[in-house]
């Protein structure tokens, strides 16, 4: 099955993931600290993941899926309970000192929203390949 995306759409959806999970960890993280930890992860895809990939013969292409999808993963995980782990990141920074639990419902949130992710990357793998 031929694939419909192209490297190049796959460098523009690349782009749009990135763009869509800075302004949404940006929105998500309650303070600097938090906000420049998370917004280190497409910075290291890009410096690491694609000289990676090229290393060890990846396609471009399939390298820009998975990168789009993690991005992509972490809004889905995060966005949904933003105010609970924001809190809770905050919490945490108040009081290093402390090991602050983890909200319950955001747990299982991100866990089962990771898993699901997680399948309908595997699910669209071929379709997109």
């Amino acid at each position: 099955m031929p694939s419909h995306v192209s490297t190049d759409d796959w460098i523009l959806i690349a782009a749009v993931s990135t763009i869509i999970y800075m302004v949404a960890m940006r929105w998500c993280m309650p303070t600097p600290k938090a906000k420049r930890s998370m917004l280190f992860a497409p910075v290291a895809g890009w410096i690491f993941l694609l000289p990676n990939a090229a290393i060890k013969g990846y396609s471009v292409s399939h390298t820009l899926y998975f990168y789009s999808c993690a991005l992509l993963m972490f809004v889905i995980m995060l966005a949904p309970v933003a105010k609970r782990v924001a809190a809770d990141i905050l919490e945490q920074e108040q009081k290093p000192w402390e090991k602050v639990p983890l909200n319950t419902f955001s747990l299982y949130w991100i866990a089962v929203s990771a898993t699901g992710c997680i399948v309908g990357m595997v699910y669209l793998w071929p379709i997109l390949e």
